[in-house]
């Protein structure tokens, strides 16, 4: 079982692989092509203000004017290396701008990268604190560049910079915060999800355990008879010393098979121990597992229509165990009543089993370990099971076909 445990693991991890390598690298691409775009949108929309800034608007502009509306806007492709930094450079060159000229309209390129300061995922409290500290003081100095400028008190200045700013960074701030809430919810999807799969994996090899288990014990009967047969011929045979020695070498390898596979048997057979004595598992038994959940405190009622015939062995083990995982269920979910229909169709055997459940009594899922057990064994013998709530009732129905051999 553990090989299986380890099997189910290993397949889940690499389902869980990351994304392709192309979709890594258009987004490679994507970001910094979008970064450029965004710094020279600001670049032109501080050329724009300074045309349409001062008292001979629109005007023209020298080369110290272009080339400090660069500075304060191109260093944008940077934000997302260094946002404080890019901050810091398109602020002083700012501050450095209101001096000489008088734009229209407030700095875009510093607070464009203000708003990306503050909604940077990765920021400590002491990185927060000095990104603030670092915007407050941009702040007082270009409100001293607007005096300077204009030589009167910037009174208008200071209110419209603390809210332009203080409007970028609460944005920012509330951006930040919406990625954060975005990212935890995609990362309790994703392990909720890889979760779901591992118990779905774990059930089916546990299911194929127990599969293997009664396929063994049916494995390690029929060895039996060979060898008792065996040890039969072998001892009749008096007169043909030939036949005597085939029949010793099929007694002794069946006696090594028996041995092997009563190994395998008690390996597999780990996790049931101190269990109980069960009965074997099929048709025959179903009598006494409904007296055993009867006795627990379920209301079983067992109905069986057709013509009741030998089947395969596995099939009867198939029927065996679907009936016996959905009284289990019922006996856990539903409200101590559970009904078993087993229908001998002329080529397969439809199992029904049914129980009431409460009106406040949630639906039990499909992807459950005893469903998914369900499924796994059904699956294996060629039918098909289907469960789930039907009005107040949650009903199991599974069909298995018969075989030939079975009919």
């Amino acid at each position: 079982m553990s090989t299986l445990r380890h099997a189910a693991h290993r397949d889940i991890e690499r389902r869980a692989a990351g994304p392709r390598a192309g979709d890594v690298d258009a987004r490679r691409w994507a970001r910094p092509a979008a970064d450029a775009a965004l710094a020279l949108a600001a670049f032109a929309a501080t050329l724009g203000l300074l045309v349409a800034g001062g008292p001979d608007a629109p005007r023209g502009l020298d080369v110290a004017e272009v080339a400090l509306a660069a500075l304060a806007s191109l260093p944008l492709v940077a934000r997302r290396r260094s946002p404080l930094a890019v901050f810091v450079v398109t602020g002083l060159a700012t501050v450095a701008l209101r001096v000489i000229a008088e734009p229209a309209g407030p700095p875009v390129g510093p607070t464009i990268a203000l708003f990306f300061l503050a909604a940077r995922r990765d920021a400590s409290r002491a990185q927060t604190r000095l990104a603030i500290a670092v915007a407050v003081a941009i702040l007082i100095a270009h409100v001293v560049a607007v005096g300077v400028h204009d030589g009167v008190f910037p009174g208008t200045a200071i209110a419209f910079g603390v809210l332009v700013w203080g409007g970028a960074w609460l944005a920012g701030d509330r951006a930040r915060l919406r990625q954060e809430r975005m990212a935890e919810l995609e990362q309790r999807a994703l392990r909720a999800e890889h979760e779901a799969e591992r118990e779905r994996r774990l059930a089916t090899a546990e299911e194929r355990a127990r599969i293997a288990r009664d396929l063994h014990d049916s494995a390690g009967h029929a060895i039996n008879v060979i060898l008792v047969h065996a040890g039969l011929g072998r001892v009749r045979a008096t007169d043909d010393p030939q036949a005597r020695e085939t029949f010793a070498t099929i007694e002794a390898v069946a006696r090594d098979t028996v041995a092997d596979i009563d190994q395998l048997v008690a390996a597999l057979r780990d996790d049931a121990a101190g269990s109980g004595v069960e009965p074997p598992p099929g048709l025959a038994a179903l009598d006494a597992l409904a007296d055993r959940h009867r006795v627990a405190g379920l209301d079983v009622t067992v109905d069986v229509h057709g013509e009741q015939r030998p089947l395969a062995p596995s099939v009867d083990r198939g029927a065996y165990r679907i009936v016996q995982e959905a009284l289990t269920n019922a006996a856990r979910h539903g409200d101590g009543h559970a009904g078993v229909d087993l229908a001998f169709a002329p080529d397969a055997l439809e199992i029904t089993v049914d129980n009431p459940v409460g009106a406040g009594v949630p639906a039990r899922p499909g992807g459950g370990h005893g469903i998914a057990g369900m499924h796994e064994r059904a699956a294996l013998l060629g039918g098909s099971v289907e469960a789930g709530r039907r009005d107040d009732r949650f009903c199991v129905h599974a069909r298995l076909p018969l075989t030939a051999a079975g009919a």
